[in-house]
């Protein structure tokens, strides 16, 4: 297919919490599995944006991860030059969806003004706090606005716009990204505390668009026992499977859940939990997957 025609698409760069998979120092047999075999490894959770028309490319966050993540959309969507992204999105901060940024600065890509936009919160505390600022006054980044229920056009035929969510919003606010394509809407929303909190319902959410990349973060309750769970709090696979129950089978077939704990049993394909999630005709969300906008 010549690239002029060719349809834009998201492509999937990572799907594990902020830790990554497996977790720094954890030699318990979730993640010993991924030490012994590095082709079990994970990257934490990040979309791609991609026009092939206009060979634009933009992130959905900026992960530690992120130079892998950059070769790998280099396999998928070649630009000449280094870097060759258009801007990057970021939904809160904490630091699987932030910390990347530091290969923007001058003791890594020495990047010139990459589009970075933000809320209000996250651009603050970009502004105010080390290194982020020297990223800022060094003119590695170039900050912008991001707003809250705006659509925001990415390039011809796809835009975007960002909803706010109830987080642990220590730091900055947190928001889900709506993606509106010409053919499809595609929602990222890898971390909220709860489907009762601030933003849109799950049934909702799920009615307004064909591919829902969604919280997955804990399958269960007992996987972190040495942790007060209610401190990190996230929608159990468990309890968005049992609210999933009373919707038809389209709307649940639109879930792709996604930023897995190392803890997270479904990171194991062949696993019971990973099953389970198959048998409530839900997905679970594989890094390199595309998505066509």
């Amino acid at each position: 297919m010549d690239e002029k025609d060719a349809s834009p698409f998201l492509v999937v760069l990572g799907i594990a919490q902020d830790a990554g998979y497996p977790a720094a120092g954890c030699r318990k047999h979730c993640c010993q599995r991924a030490w012994d075999h590095p082709e079990h490894r994970r990257h934490c959770a990040c979309l791609a944006i991609v026009d092939p028309a206009s060979r634009q490319r933009w992130l959905l966050d900026c992960t530690p991860d992120f130079p892998a993540q950059l070769n790998m959309l280099d396999t998928v969507a070649p630009v000449a030059g280094r870097l060759g992204v258009e801007g990057i999105l970021l939904t809160h901060g904490h630091i699987g969806h932030y910390t990347g940024l530091i290969h923007l600065g001058r003791e890594a890509l020495d990047a010139h003004r990459m589009p970075i936009h933000a809320m209000p919160r996250m651009r603050k505390f970009l502004e105010t706090n080390g290194p982020w600022d020297q990223l800022v006054s060094n003119r590695n980044i170039d900050l912008q606005d991001l707003v809250a229920g705006r659509v925001f056009e990415l390039f011809e035929g796809v835009s975007l716009s960002a909803f706010l969510v109830t987080h642990r919003d220590e730091y900055t606010e947190t928001v889900g990204f709506r993606i509106i394509g010409p053919q499809k809407t595609v929602v990222y929303l890898p971390d909220i505390d709860s489907w009762d909190g601030e933003g849109p319902g799950l049934a909702e959410l799920l009615d307004e668009v064909d591919t829902a990349f969604i919280d997955g973060t804990f399958y269960a309750a007992n996987e972190l026992p040495s942790r007060d769970m209610d401190e990190i709090a996230h929608p159990l696979i468990t309890e968005t499977i049992e609210r999933l129950k009373a919707l038809p089978n389209e709307l649940r077939a639109k879930v792709r859940f996604l930023h897995f704990n190392h803890s997270n049993p479904v990171l194991d394909p062949a696993s019971q939990e990973a099953q389970a999630v198959a048998a409530a005709g839900c997905g679970i969300a594989a890094e390199m997957e595309i998505v066509e906008l």
